[in-house]
Parts: structure tokens; C-alpha cells; sequence
């Protein structure tokens, strides 16, 4: 789907897995009384751990239970994949993935003492019986399994039970192409959508959630949380990355969101372009000149706010496990 958001050009996916060697799986746990799930993103298709990433993050609203950002804030690097899910479901999310990078490890020959997995949530409550707490090693295991370049969205995995702007909310990604002198570069966007009021819903410049709130009835705060992981080829340092992630509110704030006091805003960055050896003694970086940092920008803003509005038109209507209905954008708009 071509929503034509902004003006700069999208890489031939659309999608976060424009940058090469990321992919990312799912797993969904869709029953009766479980709509949850989780996604994993996978940053590179070697060792990780070994070959460390830039990385960086940001937390614009912290009503949130995210795990991994204090390493991330402190040495400016990712070593694991990142993983999506529930708000209750991040223990045992993270131990999943502790065995994952044990084992990782194990194969290749090495010893792990210590790894930190992030692990970021939203809260399904609304259509997800979460208490029991349905996503465990098994899954996500399985979303590793299944992790390719080419990824459903909408409500699939984590996904599966969020809300966003009290329509379906889920899994959305976009991308946008940078260029810097003769080169060009990849900036792509994966969200995890779970916040927003329907009267605010805004598309285009237009305020389409107070057309449609008429219809439907339905308008609550701004309250349950947006995770934001942009993946770039882009060479930079953590501080550059620290700015670029932050304009991913840009994108939240042009469809409407006004980040409640009950919402969890946290963006994660990683780039591809600097590996970084376990040990060793300097290390030569390539990294952009300042002076281009605003077309990273605005690519951080325009592919924020289509994989936003894909992760509602791509979902489907949902049934929770208490009755309640939360029905697709793609009913009302375009």
C-alpha cells in the first residue's frame, strides 16, 4: 500500500527490511482469550553479540516497562535482536532470549557471561487476557524461526490485540531513501502501535478520527504506548542516531497523537554500517557529516508516520476476549 506520506522515496519493500540483512519474524497467539504476540527484529544476519551495533535510544513518554535501555544509553550498542510484546510478558520474553543468545553462542564457540536482550512492550489488555502471560520460549523462538525480509503487518504478533487511535492498532514499517553527496543510504521504521485518541486521528492534514468518532461512539485518552525501531545503513555515531530517533515523534504528532500520560513513546535505533569487535584497540568510524543530518530527519519523521497508518490500514478487526471490538481504519478511510 502506497499512501504517498511526505516527499522523500521509499526503498523497494517499504519496510525496515529495506536495510539489508535485517528481517523480522512473528509469532501470534490468537484464541479465545489470548489476542498478543510477539515480533523480533533481527538487526544483521551474522553474530551480533560479536559484532556489535550503534545504537541508541530514546524515551519521549516513560510509561513504560521496556528492558535493555541502560546498557543501550551507557555504551552506545546493541548486541542482541530486538523483541516486541506484551507489558506482562517481558520477563519471560527476555529469558527466552537469554537462552536464544546461550545457545547462539554456544554454537559458534564462545562463552556468554552476561548479554542484554532489549525487549520492548505495549499493553493489549483491552482485547488480550494478558495475566497469563501466553508468550513464552516457544514463540519467540518461533518469530526467530520465521524472521525473513518480507513480514505480514497489521495484526499479527505483537500486534495481535493493540489499539491505536481506538481503532486496531499492530505491526507497521515504512522506509525512505537518504542520500548524502553520491551515496545513498536506507533508513527504515518498524512500530508497534497502541496509543492515540480517535478524535484526534489526523491524515493527511485532515481530522478524520472526529469524522469517524461520529460513527462508531468510541473516543479515550491518549494512553497506551508506541515503540519505534528505526534501522539505518546510515553511518553514524550514537549521539547522531540519539537526534534521528528523536524526530520519530514528529511523525506520532502529524497523525494526531498529543503523547498522553498513560502512553509509553520509546524509540530504538540501531545502524549497520559500524561493526564493533568484542575486543581490540582503536577503531576507525565513518560517520556523516553534521550538515546532513537533515534529510535523516525528515526520513525519521515521513517513515514514522506511514508505518503508523500502515499498522492500522494493514490490520484487520478484532474481537477480545471480553467482547470488545476494535475495528479497522481501512472501514472509514481512504
Amino acid at each position: 500500500m502506497d499512501l504517498k506520506i511526505g516527499r522523500m522515496e521509499h526503498g523497494p519493500r517499504n519496510a525496515i527490511t529495506d536495510v539489508a540483512g535485517v528481517r523480522v519474524g512473528h509469532c501470534t497467539v490468537d484464541d479465545d482469550r489470548h489476542k498478543t504476540g510477539v515480533t523480533v527484529v533481527l538487526p544483521c544476519e551474522d553474530d551480533i553479540f560479536q559484532n556489535k551495533m550503534v545504537a541508541a535510544y530514546h524515551v519521549l513518554n516513560g510509561f513504560g516497562k521496556t528492558a535493555g535501555l541502560m546498557q543501550i544509553g551507557e555504551l552506545g550498542t546493541l548486541e542482541t535482536p530486538i523483541a516486541l510484546t506484551n507489558t506482562l510478558n517481558v520477563g519471560l520474553v527476555h529469558d527466552a532470549m537469554v537462552e536464544y543468545m546461550c545457545r547462539q553462542a554456544e554454537q559458534r564457540n564462545y562463552r556468554i557471561a552476561s548479554v542484554n536482550p532489549v525487549v520492548c512492550e505495549c499493553n493489549d489488555a483491552s482485547l488480550n487476557d494478558i495475566r497469563h502471560r501466553a508468550v513464552g520460549q516457544a514463540e519467540v523462538f518461533a518469530a526467530i524461526e520465521n524472521a525473513s525480509e518480507d513480514f505480514r503487518l497489521g495484526d499479527v504478533g505483537a500486534g495481535k490485540g493493540m489499539t491505536c487511535h481506538d481503532l486496531k492498532g499492530g505491526i507497521g514499517t515504512a522506509s525512505r531513501i537518504v542520500e548524502v553527496g553520491a551515496e545513498r543510504f536506507t533508513l527504515g521504521m518498524l512500530v508497534l502501535t497502541n496509543h492515540g485518541c480517535l478524535r484526534d486521528l489526523t491524515i493527511g492534514g485532515k481530522n478524520v478520527g472526529a469524522e469517524i468518532e461520529g460513527r462508531i461512539r468510541e473516543d479515550s485518552p491518549d494512553q497506551g504506548s508506541c515503540i519505534m525501531i528505526l534501522g539505518t545503513d546510515l553511518p553514524v555515531t550514537s549521539r547522531q542516531l540519539g537526534r534521528i530517533i528523536r524526530r520519530c515523534s514528529v511523525g506520532l504528532a502529524r497523525l494526531g497523537s498529543y503523547i498522553g500520560h498513560g502512553s509509553g513513546e520509546v524509540m530504538v535505533g540501531f545502524s549497520t554500517a559500524n561493526r564493533i569487535p568484542p575486543e581490540g584497540g582503536c577503531l576507525n568510524f565513518r560517520c556523516i557529516h553534521e550538515s546532513h543530518m537533515d534529510d535523516a530527519f525528515r526520513a525519521a519523521a515521513e517513515a514514522t508516520e506511514e508505518a503508523v497508518l500502515r499498522s492500522m490500514l494493514e490490520a484487520g478487526t478484532v474481537t477480545g476476549y471480553t467482547g470488545k471490538v476494535r475495528r479497522s481504519l481501512r472501514e472509514f478511510w481512504p
